[in-house]
């Protein structure tokens, strides 16, 4: 090998000797920061919806395909709406849920343990009736409040879609006993079911109109939507209820469905997540947010939702950044998975290199005395030869054995290899070699 090549090569080992404490110690301090932060999310999560062709099923099925292209698997989780969703996520069976609001109990412990992506929709409450049965029961095609339904076949829905308890309240404060109703809870599936079949007079249930049982309820013949006409006294009464107008037509232009203006009152449905679910999957899940719900609708015009009002339980960080600012800077030049990590990352990466900058400071100091040490140690041998012949105690050795030592010693030296910057100190020790020698010859 060139002896250039040789001396360059070892002045690299060298100089990674002593910079591998610090690097070894930074990699260190990064790997235990990257465990402390855990920046990279899970590449599955929970999400619980609704029932089986609920607008929560079909918004499952959404944000399921666009959190695929990240390359994270949303597992959809059926229920029976709101008020189980809750449930699921404070039993930490589902990492994300859509919650209606007023449909579920949210306490003290729920803020502590649940964050809000934010509102997404609105939720109108939808009661439909047959014609028939109010002709027979009120003797009109048509019924104006909820006092009408007094003797009526009511489907309310499941104990777990929240509406029990919403449609509760509504009866309360219209000074309306249960008992007076002959009140239901079966799913929406067979209760529309029944309800086309005439075995149930009215069906309420809360869906978006995205829906396709609102889609074809609204469409069907002998069916009728109950006109809210005081939703602005319940939202005064109740603050998470909306008034919200279904505008004439909006259903089908060309046959004028609805064929007036239809009040209705309704509630904004949350997207809602565990407290310990992973903050770049929130992240994830509110932008996408941004792109499935800020189109206009039939109760709200475009970029209205999401939203960060009506929120019943504290906004997560992510939601507020995506809803205000969208996606990260980073992530807008960079892949989803590097734009995340540097994002999460770079406070700690700052602070580990701002305590690695001053200590690389010993870094030369360490390597000049790697490189001389190669030289001085032996000068520690070399004065112990010179000693030897000058020690006025005690008999000295033979000067001819001192004289093979110290040729030994030369011989060794001369297989030392240092960088060309530091050959002086390398030929000062040979010539303090030499030296003693002559010292050694005048005795002899």
């Amino acid at each position: 090998m060139p002896h250039n090549i040789r001396y360059t090569l070892l002045s690299l080992r060298d100089l990674l000797a002593s910079i591998g404490p610090f690097a070894l110690l930074t990699l260190l301090l990064l790997a235990l920061a990257y465990w402390w932060l855990d920046p990279n999310p899970p590449k599955r999560v929970v999400l619980a919806t609704g029932p089986a062709q609920s607008a929560y099923d079909e918004f499952g099925k959404r944000y399921a395909q666009a959190l695929s292209r990240y390359g994270i698997t949303v597992e959809l989780l059926p229920s029976q709406g709101s008020s189980a969703n809750l449930e699921l996520l404070r039993t930490g069976q589902a990492d994300l849920g859509f919650v209606q609001g007023g449909s579920a109990d949210i306490g003290y412990d729920d803020e502590e343990a649940i964050t809000s992506l934010g509102s997404l929709f609105v939720e109108p409450l939808w009661l439909f009736y047959r014609e028939d049965s109010a002709q027979r029961l009120r003797q009109s095609p048509t019924i104006r409040s909820l006092s009408d339904l007094v003797g009526w076949r009511v489907n309310v829905g499941t104990a777990g879609s929240g509406v029990p308890r919403l449609f509760s309240t509504l009866l309360d404060v219209n000074r309306i006993d249960r008992q007076q109703l002959q009140l239901s809870e079966l799913e929406q599936t067979p209760a529309t079911v029944a309800f086309l079949d005439g075995q149930i007079d009215a069906i309420v249930f809360a869906s978006a109109p995205e829906s396709l049982m609102v889609q074809m309820l609204l469409q069907s013949p002998g069916v009728r939507l109950l006109d809210f006409t005081q939703a602005e006294a319940y939202s005064r009464r109740f603050g998470y209820l909306t008034p919200v107008v279904m505008p004439q037509g909006v259903v089908d232009l060309s046959k004028n469905i609805p064929d007036r203006d239809m009040h209705l009152v309704a509630s904004t449905t949350s997207l809602l997540a565990g407290a310990k679910t992973h903050p770049a999957i929130l992240q994830l899940f509110a932008q996408t947010a941004t792109g499935l719900h800020s189109g206009g609708s039939w109760f709200n015009r475009a970029r209205e939702y999401p939203s960060l009002e009506h929120s019943e339980v504290p906004i997560s960080p992510e939601a507020v950044r995506a809803i205000r600012s969208g996606p990260p800077f980073l992530q807008r030049y960079l892949p989803f998975w590097l734009a995340n990590l540097v994002e999460r990352m770079w406070l700690a990466m700052g602070l580990i290199l701002a305590l690695a900058l001053p200590l690389s400071r010993v870094v030369p100091p360490l390597y000049t005395f790697r490189i001389r040490s190669r030289v001085f140690r032996w000068y520690a041998e070399l004065r112990s030869i010179e000693q030897r012949v000058t020690d006025a105690g005690g008999t000295p050795p033979p000067v001819d054995e001192l004289i093979e030592q110290l040729d030994r010693l030369e011989s060794r030296v001369e297989q030392v290899v240092v960088p060309l910057s530091y050959t002086d100190e390398l030929y000062a020790l040979r010539s303090n070699i030499g030296l003693v020698r002559r010292k050694l010859q005048r005795k002899g």
